[in-house]
């Protein structure tokens, strides 16, 4: 049974033990100032085209401005499943979400019972923690390892049991930039089969692999394929954060029970902005943006290598992981750390502490996200003293 603290009568328990997003306060501060913003990540690239506001606005003007299929729209769901390339059936494996937050909530709430468990890695995106305690499992952590953030095979197996109904993975990772690789999937792969486990899988970064990387599916993978849930989102590859359109991606009989949680929550999302993403060919361009991202992300590492931070070459995603133990010399703790880089440069990153299920590990790591225009990561290098 899920322990909850003691709570007021007039809050539930389980939202009395939410804590609140640790970017929030960084945020307040940061607004107004002038910052340059390199914590959150809301793309600055790539930009929205022209194109998706034209058939956004279009749509409503033609009408298009009442509740849509729950499922949501079919055309988009066509185009989803022709990004994703791996066969699934629009019409009964694609369901159109709030955002990719809605996804991991109701794949968890599809899947996962109070008292359940469910295995993360850690340190991982501290959103997919919190959403699997609001769904009254309890998570078990896996450590990942510095400095390239991968787990060890006994590790792993040792967080599965007879208690354990779901693994959530997030792959490319934020905050660590790892791409799992297919040996690793298939070691996960085989602990889902002996256990009988579900895994749900957040793929939002899928677009964003570098140095010639594949990003691979857990649909790719035997043992995976049959028993997975896909998370995605339209967000961070097509720069529509604030049109909050996820994806869930599983078969058949799952994605029915995906469905009725999903109407019961949210219903559907915005109908004119389905119907103008459905109108848009969604793969077109992809090429180009990963590899301009590719370029973002060196110049990223060499700005703040530059500085004395240290890190992994990031494989996937938008965010790069840093160890600030040279630049502290372990006196100083990271959110110390980062308000000081925020007064004396302007210059906003991210705590890595709340990434890990012992925030104390992550004591000396901070996030940056490098998804910005090459002029802002310029402009963030010049505040802090470089070239």
């Amino acid at each position: 049974m899920t322990m909850y603290p003691t709570h007021s009568p007039a809050v539930s328990a389980r939202a009395s033990a939410l804590t609140g997003n640790s970017l929030t306060e960084l945020l307040v501060m940061a607004r107004g100032g002038g910052a340059v913003d390199l914590a959150v990540g809301t793309p600055g690239y790539p930009e929205i085209s022209a194109g998706l506001i034209a058939e956004a606005s279009g749509a409503m003007l033609a009408g298009h401005n009442q509740y849509e299929h729950p499922a949501g729209e079919a055309l988009l769901r066509e185009r989803i499943a022709d990004m994703l390339g791996d066969g699934a059936d629009p019409v009964t494996e694609i369901t159109v979400t709030t955002g990719a937050t809605e996804a991991l909530h109701v794949a968890l709430l599809a899947t996962v019972d109070p008292g359940d468990e469910v295995v993360l890695l850690s340190p991982g995106y501290e959103q997919i923690t919190a959403a699997v305690n609001l769904a009254g499992a309890r998570p078990r952590f896996v450590p990942l390892h510095a400095p390239d953030w991968r787990f060890q095979p006994e590790d792993l197996a040792a967080a599965f049991n007879d208690r354990t109904r779901a693994i959530v993975l997030n792959t490319p990772g934020n905050p660590t930039g790892r791409v799992l690789s297919r040996r690793e999937l298939e070691e996960i792969a085989d602990l889902c089969e002996r256990w009988d486990v579900v895994v749900i899988c957040d793929e939002v970064y899928r677009d964003f692999t570098f140095d010639g990387r594949r990003h691979v599916s857990v649909t790719e993978v035997p043992g995976l394929a049959d028993r997975s849930v896909v998370v995605g989102s339209l967000s961070k590859s097509h720069a529509v954060s604030g049109w909050r359109l996820g994806f869930l991606r599983a078969d058949r009989e799952r994605t029915v029970a995906l469905r009725r949680v999903h109407e019961l929550t949210t219903n559907g999302t915005a109908a004119p902005l389905q119907v103008a993403a459905g109108r848009a060919a969604l793969t077109s361009g992809l090429p180009v943006v990963t590899r301009e991202m590719n370029r973002k992300r060196d110049v990223a590492q060499e700005i703040f290598s530059a500085v004395g931070m240290e890190f992994s070459p990031v494989e996937g995603g938008c965010f790069l992981f840093a160890d600030i133990s040279r630049l502290t010399e372990g006196r100083q703790e990271c959110g110390a750390f980062v308000r000081e880089l925020l007064d004396r440069s302007g210059v906003l990153i991210v705590p890595g502490s709340s990434f890990f299920s012992d925030p104390r590990q992550g004591a000396q790591y901070v996030r940056i996200a490098f998804n910005r225009k090459i002029e802002t990561l310029r402009e963030a290098q010049r505040r802090m003293g470089g070239v």
